[in-house]
């Protein structure tokens, strides 16, 4: 066997040749490369051209930082428009309400008492003994009713009037007429006739040129008191018949008619005495005829309202 080449000498062991490997080291999670100069922010969030900024960091705020930054000052603006709108609507809305109807003197009309009602229910049915009828002032003030039994109030005649309605339905029902639609009518019927009252009353003084210190609430109280004689007649017709009836209405229209007249007449011709006008002047004498007209239409409208409901 011819060797091609030199031949090791005999007994030298034969080194096997393994063909090398390069050692590269192992990258950690998050870190780069080694072997890499530049790190690579095309695919790295919040960084580079192309990708988009956080919320927290460096750079252009994002489009939802931009929305509630310019959300907020507009919400504000819009709740001022309108907490100022619904001020100047409710201040509207209270000075036309206080224009026709004074809602903030309603509290005058309902400072009552039990002594005071009881002794104003004893004054509209025996006006007869009754002296002093002057409202009491302080301080160019009238005081309140629970003070003054000649003051007006709305307790007694808005009282009064529910309990009419409840007593008419009542006498409807012995009588088995009674139904929802009639007692409507009845109540509506004589709610008509009060604000046709009131509102002839006012037109009334309108053309007479009464200058007076009488106002509309004023009208509402002392025109609703008939509404106590109204019931006492019902009831008494309920227990005793139209005899009973007839002689109790006798007696509160008579009663009513003077009470009107003394109230009335403070109301009316003391402010004409006050401003000089002659007692037996024309313009007086018209006066005079408007309070009569006022006091006796009290005792026709009693009966009107109350005639069919006795049988």
């Amino acid at each position: 066997m011819h060797a091609t080449g030199l031949a090791a000498p005999a007994g030298t062991p034969r080194l096997r040749k393994w063909p090398s490997k390069r050692r590269v080291p192992v990258s950690q999670p998050g870190m780069a490369d080694p072997h890499q100069f530049f790190d690579d922010t095309s695919s790295a969030p919040g960084r580079g051209y192309g990708g988009q900024p956080s919320p927290g960091g460096l750079g252009y705020p994002s489009s939802s930082s931009e929305a509630a930054f310019l959300a907020a000052p507009m919400s504000n603006m819009a709740m001022a428009y309108g907490s100022s709108l619904a001020a100047q609507g409710k201040e509207l809305v209270d000075k036309n309400i206080d224009r026709f109807l004074p809602v903030s003197k309603l509290k005058y009309y309902f400072a009552v008492d039990t002594v005071y009602v009881g002794r104003k229910l004893g004054l509209l049915v025996f006006p007869y003994l009754h002296q002093d009828w002057e409202v009491q002032y302080q301080q160019d003030t009238p005081v309140a009713p629970r003070f003054d039994i000649n003051a007006p109030d709305l307790y007694i005649p808005a009282m009064a009037f529910i309990t009419y309605i409840l007593v008419a339905g009542l006498a409807l029902g012995t009588q088995d007429r009674f139904s929802p639609d009639l007692l409507g009518l009845q109540a509506s019927s004589a709610l008509a006739w009060l604000t046709l009252e009131v509102v002839a009353i006012l037109l009334s003084l309108y053309l007479v040129t009464v200058n007076t210190d009488l106002t509309t609430i004023d009208l509402v109280a002392f025109l609703g008191y008939k509404y106590v004689g109204m019931i006492g007649g019902v009831l008494t017709g309920l227990l005793f018949g139209k005899i009973g009836y007839y002689l109790v209405l006798a007696w509160c229209c008579v009663s009513i008619f003077v009470f009107m007249i003394r109230t009335l007449r403070l109301k009316i011709l003391a402010q004409a005495a006050a401003e000089g006008v002659p007692v037996r002047g024309a313009r007086n004498q018209l006066r005079m005829y408007l309070t009569m007209a006022v006091a006796a239409a009290q005792p026709v409208l009693m009966y009107w309202l109350t005639f069919h409901l006795v049988r």
